[in-house]
């Protein structure tokens, strides 16, 4: 891969904020995206998005070229802003696919995004006609197809994603693989409610975060009222994968949705045959066992219907608007990786820089020469990286209250630390690595949880060695600080992980008197 493409694909800062190249593809200021969904991303919520900051897919999936031409005139009369539009060829009959098509092109929309199986020839035909085409994917040759195919942007959706889930992998274990798999960038789906998760999976490498269920409990969304206070009041584990609601989409495809009378197996069995009426949207029935999520417009028995969300539903606490909310999410993403919200104008100086280019060019005032620091600051990102990841793993499936909060907080930790070395790299005007560390793989590899939590912890402290050997060779004004401050909070969490080691070891010595 050449370095300008490289660069392209790393999702690497500009100017030390949460812009990112993606970010220039699509038109928007912030790499945050709402997810197309179906029925309820229309032109109320797309135009909100927009308006702060965000890239809005208007959810137009089986609507007809009148439908598509009205919301997309809507969106253009209260925004100047790009956006997309989100349909899916295998959920679609051939007949009504090409004349969405034809009408995304008449409109000159300016993206559209695919899901489920790739249509090279729709990707080819909108290509043909100048659109951005954006292809969501569930694994890392699925992700090659695509971008073969002539994808400009994939989107990574882990099996955490609510509505129609592609892939079987968790998010943290999908993303490093299409990352590596393909050279245009990467957007993250699955299960991502708030700032630190879009600070997660940036730290990881991807560009941006396509969000559902957090833009679906807005004022904004088409989705019901009843959907949204459904989502607000989830519990930890409320959701499930499933593939009960199967009407209008081909057989086998699963959903993620709310736990509820269907997915407890008390309205019998969804495959068996006749279908049976339990509400309407206007003009047509909607079916036991469909697709349909409840909006708006629908009347009838919504507990039974299909209320799709992600496994980040129990962290969403409230219905806002949608501005609020990804405002919010911009901001705390920033405060996670240390940059600024948004871009500086030209010639305004960010607060507390790493460093600057000008002051890196020559030698290191005979201490530590400028290729020797490039390449231990990558070394460094590799290591924060592959340490989230493991993090991020472990405090998924820890049970332990206080252990789930120590790996939280260490994990916040590594996130911010990704952020600040991709931010000197940059500053350096170098390119960030792509790559994570092997100890994410040699981490997981190892049995029992204590057993990995001391591998962890020596990770740990092979990066604080790193750093005590780095820091006194760099000038007083240029990475000391950042770097001090970074190696004083590993050396805080190798301290915590150590009282959480001898808590297992005394839990465990406990079971066995």
């Amino acid at each position: 891969m050449k370095a300008d493409a490289e660069f392209v694909a790393t999702g690497a800062l500009e100017s030390g904020s949460l812009h990112r190249p993606v970010c220039d593809l699509l038109g928007c200021r912030y790499p945050l995206v709402l997810a197309g969904m179906g029925g309820v991303a229309r032109s109320e919520l797309v135009s909100a998005v927009s308006l702060a900051g965000g890239f809005g897919l208007l959810g137009m999936v089986r609507e007809t070229p009148a439908f598509i031409r009205d919301e997309v005139q809507k969106v253009r009369a209260s925004t100047t802003a790009r956006f997309g539009v989100s349909i899916i060829p295998a959920a679609t009959d051939p007949n009504l696919l090409e004349r969405q098509v034809a009408t995304c092109i008449e409109l000159a929309v300016p993206v559209v995004c695919l899901f489920w199986d790739l249509s090279f020839a729709t990707i080819e035909r909108l290509r043909s006609a100048n659109i951005l085409v954006v292809c969501q994917v569930g694994c890392a040759d699925e992700a090659r197809l695509a971008q073969q195919a002539g994808a400009q942007i994939v989107v990574a959706q882990g099996i955490e994603a609510g509505g129609h889930v592609r892939g079987r992998l968790p998010l943290v274990e999908l993303l490093p693989r299409v990352l590596e798999a393909v050279g245009v960038p990467v957007l993250a789906a699955g299960g991502l409610s708030d700032g630190q998760d879009v600070a997660s999976v940036l730290s990881l490498g991807a560009q941006g975060a396509l969000l559902g269920t957090a833009l679906l409990a807005t004022k904004e969304s088409f989705a019901h009222d009843f959907h949204k206070r459904a989502i607000v009041e989830a519990k930890e584990e409320g959701t499930v994968l499933t593939d009960a609601f199967h009407i209008n989409w081909p057989r086998g495809a699963m959903v993620r949705v709310l736990k509820n009378s269907v997915t407890r197996g008390e309205r019998g069995n969804p495959f068996s045959s006749g279908r049976v009426p339990i509400g309407a949207e206007p003009e047509r029935p909607i079916y036991l066992f469909s697709t349909d999520s409840p909006l708006r417009s629908t009347t009838g028995d919504l507990e039974a219907m299909a209320l799709y969300a992600g496994e980040g539903a129990a962290r969403i606490r409230n219905v806002t608007s949608a501005v609020e909310r990804l405002r919010e999410i911009a901001r705390d993403a920033a405060e996670a990786l240390h940059v600024a919200v948004d871009t500086p104008a030209p010639g305004v100086e960010l607060s507390s820089p790493v460093c600057y280019a000008s002051e890196l060019d020559g030698a290191y005032l005979g201490q530590a020469e400028p290729q020797e620091v490039g390449e231990a600051l990558n070394e460094l990102l590799e290591a924060e990286r592959a340490g989230a990841r493991v993090l991020m793993v472990l405090a998924k499936d820890v049970k332990d209250e206080a252990l789930r909060q120590a790996l939280q907080s260490a994990r916040r930790d590594e996130v911010r630390w990704c952020g600040m070395l991709i931010k000197a790299i940059q500053f350096r005007r170098e390119t960030p690595s792509t790559r994570t560390g092997a100890f994410f793989g040699k981490t997981m590899a190892i049995d029992g949880l204590a057993a990995r939590l001391a591998f962890l912890n020596r990770g740990q402290e092979w990066v604080a060695r790193r750093l005590r050997h780095l820091i006194p060779r760099l000038p007083e004004s240029l990475l000391q600080e950042e770097l001090s401050e970074m190696l004083s909070s590993h050396e805080h969490n190798i301290a915590e992980m150590q009282n959480q080691l001898l808590a297992l070891s005394t839990e465990g010595d406990r079971s066995r008197t």
